[in-house]
């Protein structure tokens, strides 16, 4: 079982930048491609970006191209999202998952593991 916690959401205002940290625990983390995914209140959970187990393979939604940037530190158990140029629409929960598909997968049903999720608030 592996277990992941988000950290690093809060509230900015547009324009600005957070950062969003995915911790993980309880199995081997080169075992499992991660993708961050995100829920806006009343919309269908859809996924921001994805990277395989080895970073050599990434995927963005077409919304947060060349705003985000999604990486892993295997050896750190960690999995990161960097937003930039953050917008009022890139509110919503933010969620990091874990496939053992291991290659970079988007479908929410292709997903293994989930954390908890954590706050992005982007004021006007």
């Amino acid at each position: 079982q592996v277990q992941l916690v988000e950290s690093g959401g809060g509230l900015v205002q547009a324009g600005g930048s957070l950062g969003l940290s995915c911790a993980a625990s309880g199995g081997t983390f080169s075992d499992y491609a991660i993708g961050w995914f995100r829920q806006a209140p009343g919309m269908e959970r859809e996924i921001v970006a994805a990277i395989s187990w080895n970073s050599v393979n990434t995927y963005y939604v077409d919304s947060v191209k060349d705003r985000f940037v999604i990486s892993r530190a295997n050896w750190q158990n960690t999995a990161y999202l960097r937003m930039f140029a953050l917008k009022p629409e890139d509110t919503a929960i933010y969620y990091c998952a874990a496939t053992r598909r291991r290659l970079v997968a988007t479908a929410v049903d292709e997903y293994d593991y989930w954390g908890q999720g954590t706050q992005v608030t982007v004021s006007s």
